[in-house]
């Protein structure tokens, strides 16, 4: 319960410090994603519900239901790069036969939102942001937030924490939450590390495909990724 309580204030802190910001648009020209060396593949994006109607997306930062209060996408969609996107769809298989779906939260994210988050979260949560000089690996397209879905009734799973949520209940390794929650919990980190995810600890929904340092800094809203203009940096 104090976990929950600290978790609401610290998001009730920052919608108030984001109403008195004005959100960026799409690649302001005095932000831009820091410059990379060496040679990377050409990014692949693709939009995950094409891949399997059966993924559901529940992408909250196009709702005002995330730790800013408000929507800070236009659009509700989610893209993985190629490679990534068909583990994806192998874990999504291999889950239907344990009788779950899966549900996403976010997969690719522009630059330009991983800056806003940066900006807006207090000192002692930034283990749960990316640090945008380094670049997210959402930002790479080879990240993606999701949980399960029960496949008879079409919800989500109750798991250890929320999602989002910037307290201890977050930690992959949190012992608390019933025994039940953390099966589930369990189960997908399972799935996901059979076709090379792994997780990052702080978060139990956020895993990393084996591929990311492979794949640039990307700062393309969906509209433009959707058109096929998936170039580095721009």
């Amino acid at each position: 319960m104090r976990d929950a309580l600290k978790f609401a204030r610290t998001r009730l802190a920052i919608a108030a410090l984001l109403c008195l910001l004005v959100l960026p648009s799409p690649m302001r020209a005095q932000e831009q994603p820091p410059k990379e060396e060496g040679t990377f593949r050409a990014p692949d994006l693709v939009e995950l519900t094409e891949l399997d109607k059966t993924i559901k997306l529940d992408i909250r930062y196009a709702t005002p239901n995330n730790f800013t209060g408000r929507p800070v996408y236009t659009e509700a969609r989610a893209f993985l790069q190629r490679p990534a996107a068909e583990a994806l769809l192998r874990v999504v298989r291999a889950l239907r036969k344990q009788g779950y779906g899966v549900a996403v939260f976010d997969g690719y994210r522009p630059w330009f939102v991983t800056k806003l988050f940066w900006d807006l979260t207090p000192a002692d949560k930034k283990q749960f942001v990316a640090d945008p000089s380094k670049g997210s690996r959402h930002n790479r397209g080879c990240a993606v937030d999701l949980t399960l879905y029960d496949l008879k009734t079409g919800r989500e799973v109750s798991m250890p924490g929320e999602y989002d949520e910037m307290t201890e209940r977050s930690h992959i390794s949190y012992a608390g939450g019933t025994a039940e929650q953390r099966r589930l919990r369990d189960t997908l980190r399972a799935a996901m590390e059979a076709e090379g995810f792994s997780v990052y600890e702080p978060e139990w929904w956020h895993y990393d495909y084996k591929d990311w340092k492979f794949y640039p800094i990307l700062n393309l809203s969906f509209s433009e990724v959707g058109r096929g203009h998936a170039r580095p940096g721009k």
